[in-house]
């Protein structure tokens, strides 16, 4: 299978060659030329089969320049014990007959990033040899607060590369921050930027787009990748996960093979649920994609009316993975769903960076609302579904989860759709345990690792055990740089 740029001025790439380069050389994200499929046959199939065969099988019709035994034994590599403490990797939790919660938060960092980010590196690695590749790579990543601590993790001091971390200063939560600046490992580095996420991202896509850089740093021995679902390599192991929640439910009697089922995941920078579009693509049956907004809600706005506007107040929520105004992978949704139009794809664009808004045809917006639906939810709404779900049903969510099931019940009200679904659930509540304990209504402390055990009383549950670690760990890394600072912090972390 090649690759194209959502742009369309770059000529087809291997899987190899796109996981390596990260974003394409004209702007663009990399995406299939096609889709494979998959039959009702090849789903039940899959039913009866481990996490990690599941993995192989749908990376494998993707990467078909990598072997089945070598994605095989990534899989085996990157979901096994001590990483993932649950034995099905990506657990459904049963609410009731019609709701479910796809756990994605028992791998190192508690969170649903270690999905992808556990297998990247593996990823990346072989890519790099089969390309024949033998400079240094530097994995530059802007973090919302969950892809910082996995892509962390998942590159420490692995051979041959380097990673460095830009965080948005004031927009990560306490727990999340003391992750990532005390982070081990020879080959990594943090820095806080002076601004939102959108302003990180911003300075990431920029040092992506310097040429001059780029020719100094390979002239150094050195090319610069990514870890944010800008990268193919990122999206392909998200995809898995959504077969593998059907499956179970398969497995576990929910449904009926061929069964429709929603699934509604809060969404801040359009990776995750874009992962879910490309399953349904393959044939996994998908009656509706509810991509869940918080305050910043751009999305939502856009399922509405096609009109992409990030002109509007941007807001620090308890959700601060979706604190995010410009979300990178819509643009591969806007390929698709022009009939892989990469020169309206590019004026789209343009438009976003010129004048901070562009509106889709309306034929393309009823193509969208055919697959997608949106719904926000407002911090007082996600402060209660927490408080409910743990009196009522004594589960406990976090922050972005409880967003994602509010808009889940707003959409059932709305349009009496009955049809199974799974609440996507992307964080530990002990990452954001401040914000939970004020939804139960218990103390909080300005001491984000006494906050974690606050939490566990509170709830009775465990403390996750990457998590119960940080109160033995000091912070490694300081420095903090206004947006413009951004290429010079990663010249002096590639100088050592």
């Amino acid at each position: 299978m090649l690759y194209q740029s959502t742009r369309g001025s770059m000529e087809r790439q291997t899987a190899a060659q796109v996981i390596a380069q990260g974003l394409a050389g004209d702007g663009g994200l990399f995406v299939p030329e096609s889709f494979p499929m998959m039959s009702e046959d090849d789903i039940i199939a899959l039913s009866g089969v481990p996490y990690m065969g599941r993995a192989a099988y749908v990376m494998g019709l993707y990467l078909d320049d990598f072997n089945a035994k070598e994605l095989g034994r990534f899989a085996g590599e990157a979901y096994s014990e001590p990483g993932f403490s649950h034995k099905d990797i990506a657990p459904l939790h049963r609410l009731d007959g019609k709701t479910h919660f796809l756990e994605l938060w028992h791998g190192p960092t508690s969170a649903f990033k270690d999905m992808a980010l556990q297998m990247l590196p593996r990823l990346l690695a072989a890519s790099m040899r089969m390309t024949g590749e033998t400079r240094e790579v530097c994995v530059i990543v802007a973090t919302s607060g969950d892809t910082g601590k996995a892509a962390l993790e998942g590159f420490r001091d692995v051979p041959g590369t380097k990673v460095l971390v830009f965080y948005p200063r004031d927009g990560v939560s306490d727990v999340q921050k003391l992750q990532m600046v005390s982070q081990e490992g020879g080959n990594v580095g943090v820095v806080a930027v002076e601004g939102n996420f959108d302003d990180t991202q911003t300075g990431v896509k920029a040092i992506f787009s310097d040429e001059r850089l780029r020719s100094e740093l390979s002239a150094r021995s050195c090319f610069l990748s990514s870890a944010n679902s800008i990268n193919w390599g990122r999206l392909v192991p998200q995809i898995v996960y959504y077969i593998s929640a059907y499956c179970d439910l398969l497995a576990g009697g929910a449904i009926k093979p061929g069964e429709k089922v929603n699934f509604c995941v809060p969404t801040g920078n359009f990776g995750n649920i874009l992962a879910g579009y490309y399953a349904e693509r393959m044939g996994l049956p998908i009656n509706k994609l509810i991509c869940a907004s918080n305050r910043n809600d751009s999305l939502a706005s856009f399922f509405e009316t096609g009109v992409y506007d990030k002109n509007r107040p941007f807001y620090t929520t308890s959700s601060p993975s979706m604190d995010i105004l410009i979300s990178s992978n819509l643009e591969r949704l806007l390929f698709e769903m022009s009939g892989k139009d990469g020169k309206a794809v590019s004026g789209y664009m343009d438009a976003l960076s010129s004048k901070g808004r562009y509106e889709i045809p309306a034929a393309m917006s009823r193509e969208i609302s055919r697959v997608f639906a949106g719904g926000r939810c407002s911090e007082d709404e996600t402060m209660e579904a927490i408080a409910d779900l743990h009196r009522g049903h004594d589960y406990l969510i976090d922050t972005h989860t409880a967003v994602a099931y509010k808009v889940l019940l707003d959409y059932r009200a709305g349009t009496g759709d009955e049809t199974t679904s799974v609440v996507v659930s992307t964080a530990s509540p002990f990452k954001f345990c401040g914000s939970v304990l004020e939804a139960l209504g218990r103390q909080v402390s300005d001491d984000g690792v006494v906050m974690l055990d606050l939490l566990s009383e509170a709830s009775g549950q465990p403390i996750p055990a990457p998590l119960a670690a940080l109160k033995d760990k000091s912070p490694r890394f300081f420095e903090s740089v206004a947006q413009e600072g951004m290429t010079d912090a990663l010249s002096c972390f590639l100088r050592g």
